[in-house]
């Protein structure tokens, strides 16, 4: 702690000491709630960012400070509220929390205590409000960490929640949000706080890790998709654009490959195009490599999340108003090849392939260029394909025929758990491999009883390397 103190000042220091101790305040009195009470306010503080009004204004507000994203999808993102809000009333989390009969186990839920939540700027609203109600529920409190690019945003988002505690008779401390905002002030939060949810870039989550507080975070992505030859391509056209322009390709679950089938390429191309994609030339895909990436392959930040006449501007030519993403034809796959990376904007590559081994080889080349242990996808309905696609994907997500954007951080004709931070597992440096929800919120207390004796023979245990006679010889000599 005293280390990471060491990089702020004294003015933060004083911010960070009295938002520590009205959390402890807070947490001593949300701790004593039962299940009604911290159901009503994950309702309350819910219904006060996720109403349109609110929302509407978060979103502009967010946009205006960052300058990053789309208002019209972005506004798609308080109905991911509702599904954590869902999520969340579904299960317990007071007292006891489960019972298995059959092993003598009764498990209870407990408050994990203090979180720090550090948000991303791309979900300056979403990120406050999910973590929330997934805290609360827990009778957990939370100290907010902004980044700096989109702080006001969040800092209201919090403000609204912490109004809605109060008119229900909650301390507002339960949730806070700190002001004086830096990497260092960030560090020192999650240097203090009994747990961490790390959602953005890998620095930050680096950060988290290597804190000395327990903590989840999430890796980066490179969502690739397959198309096979019984795809409807209609519809993986159509949701693919649909993942593409959300928010700008902004998530980190947005499409960045496409690896399609041979016999259907084309028609998938043509598809794409009636979708509203701008497919480059050979000449505008040199000019948005140069734009996209400097000398050393490293991305430059004012490509994330704009308009795809804002990236062709940049690049340096123009594309029609009604082109919703941009799309290249891929020429290789690697560290050397920059369009098979993660790319967080309106810009998808496509590859051809020839027959499913090839599709997977692509894919797990894809994968060591980056955004391994977070999301692929496949439009098939071979189901020997799906399975083949499971078994060797490095990830911890496949979507089957759905949006990935939209599917992955659960959605409502999904069965993944609503959330807004994606654990990669450790292909992807984090400590879980499912979405980050309700259950990593909580300490759980397990209680055991005695049962009937679980003692399997020796015959049943070792199998075919069992030998009776060795072990009756061996009983003999310990006799």
């Amino acid at each position: 702690m005293e280390t990471a103190k060491k990089g702020i000042d004294e003015e933060q220091r004083h911010e960070l000491d009295a938002a520590f101790d009205r959390a402890r305040k807070a947490l001593a009195i949300i701790e004593t709630y039962d299940q009604a009470r911290v159901d009503r306010l994950c309702q309350a503080v819910a219904w006060a960012v996720a109403n349109k009004r609110a929302f509407t204004r978060l979103v502009d507000m967010g946009i205006q400070e960052s300058g990053l994203g789309d208002a019209e999808s972005r506004m798609g993102k308080r109905m991911k509220i509702r599904g954590v809000l869902r999520d969340a009333l579904r299960q317990k989390s007071v007292g006891v929390i489960e019972e298995l009969p059959e092993k003598g186990i009764v498990k209870y839920g407990k408050p994990a205590g203090i979180i720090a939540c550090i948000v991303p700027t791309t979900n300056p609203d979403l990120t406050p409000a999910g973590n929330a109600i997934y805290a609360i529920k827990a009778r957990d409190v939370v100290i907010f960490s902004p980044h700096p690019r989109s702080k006001k945003t969040s800092f209201e988002t919090v403000r609204l929640m912490r109004e809605a505690l109060e008119r229900e008779g909650a301390p507002p401390d339960i949730l806070q949000c700190l002001v004086k905002v830096n990497i260092p002030m960030s560090q020192a939060l999650m240097a203090r706080a009994d747990l961490i949810i790390a959602t953005g870039g890998q620095p930050m989550v680096r950060a988290a890790y290597s804190s000395g507080t327990p903590a989840y975070g999430v890796g980066a992505g490179n969502s690739t998709m397959v198309i096979d030859e019984t795809a409807d391509i209609a519809e993986a056209a159509r949701n693919t654009r649909l993942s593409k322009t959300s928010d700008f390709g902004s998530g980190c679950s947005a499409d960045g490959n496409l690896l399609i089938e041979s016999s259907v390429y084309e028609a998938m191309v043509k598809q794409l195009q009636a979708e509203g994609a701008h497919l480059a030339s050979d000449a505008e895909k040199e000019q948005l490599r140069r734009a996209m990436w400097d000398d050393e392959g490293h991305r430059r930040p004012e490509t994330v999340a704009i308009a795809p006449q804002q990236l062709a501007i940049a690049a340096g030519f123009t594309i029609a108003a009604d082109r919703k993403f941009i799309a290249v034809r891929g020429d290789g796959i690697g560290k050397a090849h920059p369009f098979s990376g993660e790319k967080l904007t309106t810009l998808l590559a496509l590859y051809k392939y020839e027959g499913f081994d090839q599709a997977l080889s692509m894919m797990r080349a894809i994968y060591e260029v980056g955004g391994k242990g977070h999301s692929c996808g496949i439009y098939s309905f071979d189901q020997d394909h799906i399975h083949r696609l499971a078994m060797a994907a490095p990830v911890s997500r496949i979507m089957v025929r759905q949006p990935q954007s939209k599917a992955n951080a659960g959605a409502f004709n999904n069965g993944m758990p609503m959330t807004s931070s994606l654990g990669c597992g450790t292909w992807g440096g984090n400590v879980v491999s499912e979405n980050v929800h309700l259950k990593h919120y909580m300490n759980t207390t397990w209680v055991s009883v005695p049962i009937a004796e679980d003692k399997p023979s020796d015959e049943e245990l070792f199998g075919p390397f069992y030998d009776a006679e060795l072990e009756s010889d061996r009983a003999a000599q310990a006799a």
